[in-house]
């Protein structure tokens, strides 16, 4: 099939990409700079060539929150910043094989256990290394999902050990490029970050590995991110869009990003990933409404996380079937068949039940 755009430099690139060439960085500068209607009808063709046709569906449970020693700019959990978000430790197996449970009937193909902090430590914290790898057994046993992990920085030892157990996905965000993430993290490098997905990819686990876009980078940082990310061999590329959190410094800048510049970023990434699930992640709908929330998906992009994020609520996984459904595409269930109609009626149901309490209390929905 001969797909055409009626823009040379989109067409050229397109026809490359399907023959099996990778681009480079100068070729992601230049499509960066063409209309989004063309790089959205390049990134779904290239979705149509290398994809299955649907939507790859992921969630994650907030396992160990707040108290982190790290830096992050953007993070509400860093100890460094007065955020006000509720803090715990260590959930404990139970309570995260609940929320795998609730995650398999909602519709995710795969789960992620991730903990917010430099890293879950075999030698220096052993007792919550056992609750982590209890955990991932519990699940791996009792679900019908694939079970990925963040857990922060790895040793070999560690990462051998995860991918012993089991965990299809490491997640290890590398959040911008190299040049611009020493004006977000100070704690740690962006080579601590290649440095550890490089030891979960050579343990034999597939990488999950992204940005957060809106973060006062410039479009070269972010192509620059995602040549970062070809070189390293990523299987999955989330691609956040910055929710900025009172407290943090990012919210004190103010950056905003358009609608335009997510889609065309989005159809740049699956043009330079084309066999990679590029995953609408967290800020997608602080950051388009719900009458655009389906333009990324039409744009190329192959994968969700659903349901709530780490210290931020997200919308009902019925929600997102829908905006699926408006990009004309279909959810995975290689892993899990669930029913899409019950997930939207239960959607429906608890926004009903959740306006009647609003309006019965006089208070206002959060979105923290």
């Amino acid at each position: 099939m001969v797909y055409e755009t009626d823009n040379q430099t989109v067409d050229d690139a397109l026809e490359r990409v399907l023959a099996g060439e990778r681009l480079d960085r100068t070729d992601g500068l230049a499509l960066l700079a063409q209309p989004v209607e063309a790089l959205a009808e390049a990134g779904a063709a290239v979705r149509d060539q290398y994809g299955d046709g649907t939507v790859d569906a992921c969630s994650i449970v907030n396992a160990k929150a707040g108290n982190c020693a790290e830096d992050c700019g953007f993070c509400a959990q860093s100890v460094h910043f007065d955020t006000g978000i509720d803090t715990y430790g260590f959930l404990g197996p139970e309570k995260i094989l609940e929320a795998a449970k609730r995650a398999e009937r909602d519709g995710a193909q795969r789960f992620g256990i991730v903990v917010a902090e430099k890293g879950v430590s075999k030698e220096n914290r052993p007792e919550e290394w056992k609750e982590v790898l209890e955990s991932i057994r519990l699940v791996r046993d009792e679900c019908d999902l694939e079970v990925d992990a963040s857990l922060g920085i790895l040793t070999e030892e560690e990462a051998a050990i995860l991918a012993d157990e089991g965990i299809n996905h490491y997640n290890h965000n590398i959040e911008t490029s190299p040049r611009y993430f020493p004006e977000i993290v100070g704690t740690h490098s962006f080579e601590d970050r290649v440095k550890t997905l490089e030891v979960a990819k050579e343990a034999g686990m597939d990488l999950c590995a992204g940005v957060i876009l809106g973060m006062g980078e410039t479009p070269t940082d972010r192509v620059d991110a995602a040549i970062a990310l070809q070189e390293i061999g990523i299987s999955s590329l989330p691609v956040n869009v910055l929710n900025p959190v009172a407290g943090t410094p990012l919210a004190e800048q103010g950056v905003e990003i358009t609608t335009e510049e997510i889609v065309k970023t989005v159809a740049v990434y699956k043009l330079l990933h084309p066999e990679s699930r590029v995953r609408l992640t967290g800020g997608r709908e602080v950051n388009l409404s719900p009458d655009e929330q389906h333009l990324p998906l039409e744009a190329g992009a192959d994968g969700l996380l659903t349901g709530d994020y780490l210290t931020t609520e997200g919308q009902s996984p019925g929600e997102d079937l829908e905006i699926i459904e408006r990009a004309g595409l279909e959810p995975n269930m290689e892993a899990n068949e669930f029913d899409p109609e019950a997930v939207k009626a239960r959607g429906a149901e608890a926004a009903e039940s959740s306006t009647e309490t609003t309006a019965s209390t006089g208070a206002e929905p959060s979105d923290d």
